[in-house]
């Protein structure tokens, strides 16, 4: 069975720092991203509407994001990067690794989501040019 993922996700997945909306959200990430590292097989689903990590968000107004413009935005510019479609099954290690080396190690992770609130967080990482 595939683990439903929103294709950003897969940008915040790799600067995550235990920080969040909330308490239980960030647990709850933080649970997500744990089961998917100690097994990175793990099928994931690409969607555009709300994932695994999206149950406790208190953004998540039952399958639609408060933000959903934003979101949308984000998660199309990732497809479309990675050469991926809404729906599109892989290994969330085979996921992981298109969006390090086509977003994150090619400089466009600001491009795509720099009107982030989270943005400052993954811009102290410094793979950008």
């Amino acid at each position: 069975m595939s683990m439903r993922l929103r294709p950003h996700h897969g940008m915040c997945f790799q600067f995550y720092e235990g920080k969040g909306y909330s308490a239980e959200f960030t647990d709850h990430m933080g649970g997500v991203i744990r089961a998917l590292s100690e097994r990175p097989k793990t099928p994931v689903r690409l969607t555009l509407s709300a994932d695994a990590v999206c149950e406790h968000c208190p953004n998540n107004l039952g399958e639609v994001c408060q933000s959903a413009e934003k979101v949308m935005r984000y998660d199309a510019a990732v497809l479309s990067a990675c050469g991926l479609r809404d729906g599109d099954e892989l290994a969330y290690a085979d996921f992981a690794a298109r969006v390090k080396e086509r977003i994150l190690d090619a400089g466009m992770r600001r491009g795509i989501c720099g009107d982030c609130e989270w943005d400052a967080i993954c811009a102290k990482h410094r793979r950008e040019p």
